[in-house]
């Protein structure tokens, strides 16, 4: 496998992975084989992205860094991989969240724009992309600094506060005021513009980052003897991802459309966005916000970089978006059986294994014409 090195940045309305060809001996990033798996498939993008390994980085070979961006991957080199893997989870959960939809956030071979125009205009996809990738890096950074793979952060010391009854302090809390600052100071630095696309982009990347730091919980260790619980330890740590996509996911379903307004400042003319409907309530810092209208999704449109969903398997008892008629569009579906080899007859024996038996079962799969 040919091995090439990868970095993310939003451009002025895309989510980029950009290449670096070259590397040498100034400020290098590495990113470890563990952030190529996986991405052929379960992100359906290009060779170029398949082949993220082991190649060192030079910042300042990254095409359409913006100065503080350069300054920051200097600056913070050891965690750039993190940053990384945090899109990449962001990616996977978003299509996982949208598996079912119209649109299911799919990516795009041999293009720098991964997602190609869909994020061009400022829609609901937009807002989630956005704010799910901010939080991705969030996460993956607070992550990594608990784990102690970098050396220039660590645990949060700051958030503990008196001991319960029954508990003590204990364990690494993740420092997510620190993955958060990350994810801000490298993503938000392009969007310093005083337009309304700035505006809508700054806002969901903090509603993304905002996610993880209200999700936080308090997680707790037994001590004891055979697990008494005795003495329990508690730390301050992240929640699962998976529940970061379900809250992001019920945000996208009830983001706030907003209105562009222009008025002068003493540096020019500035937009800012204000909700469009005055009887509902505003958006708050946790809220998605959009101010155009997403296309259909139905059929294939290479301006809006919509793919259609002809071919794609519908679920035919759901009276839901994924349901046949929802998904379809109204055109109908196709139906074949398949035939599908799976373990059956498990029996447990003492001790300790599982037997199984081969059954091959068959399904009817149903797909949109």
């Amino acid at each position: 496998m040919s091995s090439s090195a990868g970095l993310w940045r939003w451009d002025t309305s895309t989510l980029h992975w950009v290449l670096s060809p070259s590397c040498a001996a100034q400020s290098l990033v590495w990113f470890p084989n563990s952030f190529a798996s996986g991405l052929g498939e379960s992100l359906a993008v290009g060779h170029q992205y398949t082949s993220l390994g082991t190649q060192p980085i030079l910042c300042s070979s990254i095409p359409g860094l913006v100065p503080k961006q350069l300054r920051f991957c200097r600056n913070y080199v050891e965690i750039m991989p993190s940053v990384a893997e945090g899109v990449k989870i962001g990616i996977q959960e978003c299509q996982h969240q949208f598996r079912g939809r119209r649109w299911n956030c799919t990516t795009i071979n041999d293009s720098l724009a991964i997602f190609g125009p869909v994020l061009d205009k400022a829609t609901r996809e937009s807002a989630f992309v956005h704010a799910i990738a901010s939080a991705g890096v969030a996460f993956a950074v607070t992550r990594a600094c608990s784990e102690g793979s970098a050396t220039i952060c660590g645990c949060d010391t700051r958030r503990k506060g008196p001991p319960g009854e029954g508990w003590k302090w204990g364990g690494c809390s993740e420092d997510v005021e620190f993955g958060s600052m990350v994810s801000r100071e490298f993503a938000d630095a392009r969007e310093n513009r005083p337009d309304a696309r700035s505006a809508m982009n700054r806002h969901n990347n903090e509603a993304g980052r905002v996610s993880i730091t209200d999700h936080m919980y308090l997680k707790c260790k037994c001590h004891g003897l055979s697990g008494s619980c005795e003495v329990k330890t508690c730390w301050w740590s992240q929640p699962d991802f998976r529940v970061i996509g379900d809250y992001m996911k019920d945000k996208y379903d009830s983001a706030s459309e907003m209105v562009v307004e222009k008025h002068r400042e003493s540096r020019g003319w500035v937009e800012t966005l204000r909700p469009k409907y005055t009887f509902f309530k505003p958006p708050t810092e946790t809220d998605l916000v959009y101010y155009e209208s997403s296309p259909n999704f139905c059929e294939p449109n290479p301006e809006t970089g919509s793919f259609g969903t002809r071919d794609r398997i519908c679920n035919l008892t759901s009276h839901g978006i994924d349901g046949c008629d929802l998904l379809c569009c109204g055109r109908g579906h196709n139906t074949r059986t398949e035939k599908r080899k799976e373990k059956c007859h498990c029996i447990f024996h003492w001790c300790c294994y599982v037997s199984c038996q081969e059954c091959t079962r068959v399904y009817d799969v149903h797909t949109c014409k």
